[in-house]
């Protein structure tokens, strides 16, 4: 049995406990987890961590791995951040790929426009004979150009569907985004990626993932619905042929337009990867809301400015309270949706239905993003057993939120944004999740963020004048041993891997991380670079070796 010392590092114990030592692997398991005085035993591998810091790989609690991995194939805007940029980058795609029936990607933000949305006549300018269709960056809309209005029939006519709003201007005239269930007008008009297409992408995703140290992760929507491409072929495909690393649950997608009747195909998914030591498709993800920046979220009071306008709840109450009675007593963890405080409020009052009618069956439910939440409804997550799955790199005061999302709020609300620090004191159980690629999955920035409640200089997207120096809320910025817990205990047990992942302890598997620096030092978690990642004791990821004279940063290619 070959075994590989790590030594010479600073191991993450938990807790916010650091302590300089060495690890010992053996046959993917950690065996020996050593002070720095304690002797080195013999080894076929020593890896010198030159004083950075060792970690239990990290977890993400929330993310869209096939949807990034897409944008990573085709159209990503996600790098950049700017009017000019997102246009010249769709122009050249377009002139580049003159095969393509249609022009698609995603990734935009809402704040580089005018008035918060692009409009179809800045597409049409520079793509005029095929339909362009790109999602916007938190996936909640998509940007379309005159070719994809028409060829949908959407006109001043077209009433706006279920769950979504067409954008209009000020003749009521569709202006070219597309929001929720609107976005399925045009659905028809996306090509139809095959099996090998989205393992590609898939596979992507997973190296990215692997880059900033993920070793496992939540995918928050696996199945038919109207945010992407079903990722389940491809994660079946990717696991059968061995090239799936990760250890990944799949939160199988809970359909608005059905009812209990889906639930008997969800324990069919569920029981094909029963098998699977990689795959886990024991959870759901059911959406009661869309987000507060386009206006969808689902509030208490009305948005500031719009008096009738309290957004829209996708799920009511009592449908809410319904399904998670019967999903619950099926044994699948809950995974809700929820931006606003009503939103919230559904999620808890479902979940409160669930344990009254069944009882404490230990699902481990849980409710992601929290953008706002009702300071009477805080206690109840300790209360009800609810992780809060938080968003941290959003609770900062970057131009999309100060800009678009606060106007809408209100200084009354606005107190109540992303209460992580409240949360916590109330006993709730914290963990983390990037909603990639929404945000940037390195969860290095997003504990800086939750810590600090102030962006990272590294980040395209932290733009603003306030966005480094002004916090956003700093009385609910937490404590960095919580934070870094949110992404390793705290998100194993979410994803049900608490037995044998999140902590650096003899017997766990050796899921590991190495940063290239001493993490206790705040402003590192910004610059610090992943040097290895393994699982199960292999190597999935190492950082290219450093240039002569140049300094260790890393950029995934």
């Amino acid at each position: 049995m070959s075994s590989t010392v790590y030594a010479n590092g600073i191991l993450y114990l938990g807790g916010g406990v650091f302590e300089t030592g060495s690890l010992v692997v053996a046959d993917g398991l950690i065996t020996q987890v050593l002070r720095a005085d304690e002797p080195l035993p013999a080894a076929d591998e020593v890896v010198d961590l030159e004083q950075g810091t060792l970690l239990p790989g990290f977890q993400d609690a929330h993310a869209h791995p096939l949807l990034a991995g897409v944008l990573l194939m085709g159209i990503d805007l996600l790098p950049v951040h700017d009017r000019g940029e997102y246009l010249r980058i769709i122009g050249d795609y377009a002139a580049a790929h003159p095969e393509l029936t249609s022009i698609e990607g995603g990734g935009w933000f809402g704040d580089v426009f005018d008035g918060g949305f692009p409009t179809a006549a800045e597409l049409d300018a520079i793509v005029s004979d095929r339909p362009v269709i790109l999602s916007s960056h938190d996936a909640h809309g998509v940007w379309v150009n005159s070719v994809a209005l028409r060829l949908a029939g959407i006109d001043s006519d077209t009433v706006d569907p279920p769950n979504g709003r067409i954008q209009r201007d000020g003749d009521g005239e569709p202006s070219g985004v597309l929001l929720e269930g609107a976005t399925a007008l045009v659905a028809g008009l996306r090509s139809v990626p095959d099996e090998l297409f989205n393992s590609q992408a898939l596979l992507r995703a997973q190296e990215r993932l692997h880059s900033v140290g993920i070793t496992a992760w939540q995918d928050a929507f696996v199945g038919d619905g109207d945010i992407g491409p079903n990722a389940l072929p491809a994660y079946e495909h990717l696991d059968q042929t061995g090239q799936l690393t990760a250890r990944v649950v799949m939160a199988q997608w809970w359909e608005r337009s059905r009812g209990l009747e889906q639930i008997d195909e969800l324990v069919a998914v569920r029981a094909r990867f029963e098998e699977s030591d990689r795959l886990d498709a024991g959870t759901v993800k059911v959406m009661l809301d869309g987000m507060i920046e386009n206006g969808t979220a689902s509030m208490i009071d009305p948005f500031e400015g719009r008096p009738d306008d309290v957004g829209i709840t996708f799920i009511d109450t009592e449908a809410a309270c319904e399904l998670a009675i019967a999903l619950d007593a099926h044994d699948f963890q809950i995974h809700f949706h929820a931006v606003g405080d009503r939103a919230a409020r559904i999620g808890l009052d479902a979940v409160a239905a669930a344990l009254s009618a069944n009882g404490q069956r230990g699902n481990r439910h849980h409710i992601a993003h929290l953008d706002i939440v009702d300071p009477a409804d805080v206690p109840r997550f300790a209360e009800l057993d609810v992780t809060a799955n938080i968003t941290a790199l959003w609770a900062r005061r970057d131009e999309e939120i100060v800009t678009r999302k606060l106007p809408l709020l209100g200084a009354a609300r606005e107190a109540m944004h992303f209460p992580f620090a409240s949360l916590h004191r109330a006993g709730a159980r914290l963990v983390g999740g990037s909603d990639w690629p929404v945000t940037d999955p390195n969860p290095l920035w997003s504990v800086h963020t939750a810590t600090t409640r102030t962006g990272v200089a590294e980040d395209p997207h932290a733009i603003g004048d306030e966005v480094f120096a002004v916090p956003l809320l700093a009385d609910e910025a937490i404590d960095l041993g919580t934070a870094l817990d949110a992404y390793l205990s705290e998100a194993a047990y979410i994803n049900r891997l608490d037995a044998s992942t999140g902590v650096l302890r003899v017997g766990a598997a050796a899921d590991l991380v190495w940063i290239d620096r001493d993490l206790r030092d705040p402003a590192a978690l910004g610059p610090a670079v992943v040097r290895r990642t393994l699982i199960d004791g292999r190597v999935v990821y190492a950082a290219p070796a450093p240039q002569p004279d140049a300094p260790l940063i890393t950029e995934y290619p």
